[in-house]
């Protein structure tokens, strides 16, 4: 069948404590928990999903459609599944580690942002999900929690994650199943329309609004009428957040988030718009502007998650801070201009971006 995916190869492990040295829990799911570990064989630090067999009845195939996308992609900004293990109880995904954080929380922390930092990691995701694409694969749940950063360096890359939605896609059918995150939906799918690819670059061009003035274009705390606002594409290039963001990042945005699938840019029409491969986004500092309206629009609960706070800061910080001076000279500036006006023990302990946060986040998009 076109599209399908063959079901992975899982390598049989009597105990995985023989080959990894599980460190701790970082945190629990619905029916599984991620584990900070070393590979005893190599001494390179991963994160393992641990799924209980007995868990996953009535969910076989969900869980198989995720394990069969993550092992099919190779992309240097998508999160990595580097192993896969079965025991008699349990399936062991071997995760490749992420622990720069969140997207936001970095954005907030930086001391200079401008809509060229924007287009680069606009960019980025748009070269991961074309790679996706070109696959077959429709991610269908892209949204700002779902992009971290690969490390604490300044210059890390961007990694997508979370395939818990994906589906391989068949020529000879259409996807139709609704899902995603609300404001970041795509029009069609709301109006429970067969959709494709496009409903990922409307969803891209969602995170390149927020990115560019800290809000989403769509918001109502009435589920209906943000529906609506959705269904019928209505959103605005407010004054004065927008006033000083080029028009060819308004053209950018037009295009993927276009109400008709049909005419809304694909990645490689979005990669070759000027705001991306040119150089007309601008080099102005919106960081103010664009980190106040973010923390005003994206605040979150404390730690949705349960997670043994000591034990990631202690894990993350020798893995991130502590193996170099390079790393250690890092850590002696967090509270430098530039960095976290808060200080070091904000953002280690509260998290903007330290390990106790970028943990939390890799962890929140691993569990299922």
């Amino acid at each position: 069948m076109p599209g399908a995916v063959e079901r992975p190869s899982w390598k049989q492990a009597e105990d995985i404590r023989d080959i990894y040295d599980f460190r701790d829990v970082l945190g629990t799911g619905a029916f599984s928990e991620v584990i900070l570990a070393e590979d005893k064989r190599t001494q390179k630090m991963v994160a393992i999903k641990c799924i209980a067999k007995k868990a996953l009845e009535g969910k076989e195939g969900s869980m198989e459609n995720e394990i069969a996308v993550l092992h099919k992609i190779k992309h240097p900004n998508i999160v990595a599944l580097d192993d896969i293990y079965e025991s008699g109880g349990h399936l062991y995904l071997i995760m490749q580690l992420v622990s720069g954080g969140e997207l936001f929380d970095r954005i907030v922390e930086k001391g200079f942002y401008t809509e060229r930092d924007a287009s680069r990691l606009i960019f980025q995701v748009l070269d991961a999900v074309k790679y996706l694409h070109d696959l077959g694969i429709v991610h269908r749940d892209l949204k700002p929690e779902n992009l971290l950063y690969y490390s604490l360096d300044e210059d890390s890359k961007i990694m997508i994650s979370d395939f818990g939605l994906s589906k391989m896609e068949d020529p000879s059918s259409v996807l139709s199943t609704a899902c995603g995150t609300p404001g970041y939906v795509a029009p069609e799918v709301l109006a429970q329309k067969p959709y494709s690819k496009a409903v990922d670059c409307w969803s891209i061009g969602v995170i390149a609004y927020i990115l560019l003035c800290g809000y989403p274009p769509f918001y109502d705390e009435n589920d209906a009428k943000l529906f609506e606002q959705i269904l019928k594409a209505e959103y605005e290039f407010d004054s004065p957040y927008w006033d000083d963001i080029s028009d060819s990042a308004k053209d950018f945005i037009r295009h993927l988030m276009e109400k008709d699938p049909e005419k809304r840019f694909t990645c490689e029409q979005a990669l070759q718009h000027p705001w991306i491969a040119g150089d007309t986004a601008l080099d102005k500092n919106i960081h103010q502007s664009v980190s106040e309206q973010i923390k005003k629009n994206f605040a979150k609960s404390k730690w949705k998650q349960a997670f043994n706070a000591t034990a990631v800061v202690r894990h993350m910080r020798k893995l991130q801070l502590g193996t170099s001076q390079e790393g250690r000279d890092r850590q002696r500036v967090v509270g430098a201009p530039g960095t976290s006006s808060r200080g070091e023990n904000r953002a280690l302990c509260q998290g903007m971006g330290g390990p106790w946060r970028a943990a939390q986040a890799g962890v929140e998009s691993l569990l299922l």
